[in-house]
């Protein structure tokens, strides 16, 4: 059975999880069934030692123990709030039961802690909270923890909290549905913008490097702060106040890439929010990011994301060879 088939959705809530993640995975099988006017979906709320548990904001919810006769497709493990404690030994048992059964396991907001704890996702790539990406990166070296909203691997499907798990439901069911189906039930949500598997959490730099990295996270503000018109590394090392060499240096041993590389991802990733949240043409989103011609945009941002501005809007080009002037030289264009 491929994941585009799984009807039967479990929850297996932990104490304190948070209740926000949960009900936008389960809303949006509600809605799914509402809108195809049957029950083709249907969700367990689980947890092997409680009759109800209690979510981050105090709201209980009841719960059930497994049924042999009648197990999910897919379980997600539902974290929130001491994650640490709430990941009982007997929580993590029942998750290496369930892997020997073959069920698929997932997690949403931090309960990816509890599969990497019962070593379940070991050569598995996964996406968890980003206030826990830096701990868990150094607890559980044989993990990969990726920065995107979810992530599908094999048998395990990974999403982070807040409402990403609506976004990762979707993407589950919408070959089952129907594109039309899965639009309808992001209207019904006010959703103007449906997230995939490549769109990426946003990460405060200061939780990925830490505070002792200071100098860093004020040269990528300066970034962050000059999109349309991008400062040369000659200007950022001079307003940051540090040497060129510096800036390449804590660049590469903190983040593994060039100043130059950062920049223009950066720019990049907020060419992608403005094609798929806005109405702006292509060729504003070009100029709004920085970049001297809509042909190299076009190239650069396929490169990352592996799709053409064009096509990720569903719109055309204009005046792709168009060139645009800077009243700066030097800038960091690619």
């Amino acid at each position: 059975m491929s994941i585009s088939d799984y009807t039967h959705f479990g929850f297996v809530l932990l104490p304190s999880f948070t209740l926000l993640s949960f009900s936008s995975a389960v809303e949006v099988l509600r809605m799914a069934n509402h809108l195809l006017g049957k029950s083709v979906y249907r969700w367990s709320i689980l947890n092997p030692d409680a009759d109800s548990v209690v979510s981050s904001n105090g709201i209980a919810i009841a719960t059930r123990p497994f049924d042999n006769l009648d197990m999910p497709d897919v379980v997600f493990v539902c974290g929130g709030t001491g994650i640490r404690a709430a990941s009982s030994p007997e929580i993590l048992s029942t998750l290496r039961h369930l892997d020997a059964q073959g069920i698929t396991l997932g997690s949403l907001c931090t309960g990816a802690y509890a599969l990497a704890k019962a070593g379940l996702l070991n050569g598995y790539r996964c996406s968890t909270h980003w206030e826990n990406l830096t701990v868990l990166r150094q607890e559980f070296p044989a993990v990969e923890f990726e920065e995107e909203v979810f992530v599908v691997d094999r048998n395990r499907i990974t999403c982070t909290g807040g409402v990403a798990p609506l976004d990762m439901v979707l993407h589950l069911i919408a070959s089952k549905v129907g594109a039309e189906i899965r639009a309808s039930i992001a209207s019904q949500f006010i959703v103007a913008h449906i997230r995939d598997a490549k769109d990426r959490q946003r990460v405060p730099l200061l939780a990925r490097v830490g505070s002792v990295r200071e100098a860093l996270v004020e040269v990528a503000s300066l970034m962050e702060a000059n999109i349309e018109e991008p400062l040369s590394l000659g200007e950022l090392a001079e307003l940051s106040h540090s040497s060129q060499r510096q800036i390449q240096r804590m660049f590469r041993e903190n983040l593994g890439v060039t100043p130059t590389q950062y920049y223009l991802n950066l720019r990049l990733q907020r060419a992608r929010e403005l094609l798929t949240q806005t109405g702006l043409s292509v060729m504003n989103i070009t100029v709004a990011c920085g970049f001297q011609s809509a042909c190299h945009f076009s190239k650069t941002y396929r490169k990352l994301f592996g799709v053409t501005p064009s096509s990720e809007r569903g719109w055309g080009l204009h005046q792709t060879n168009t060139s645009f002037q800077n009243s700066s030289a030097g800038y960091m264009r690619q």
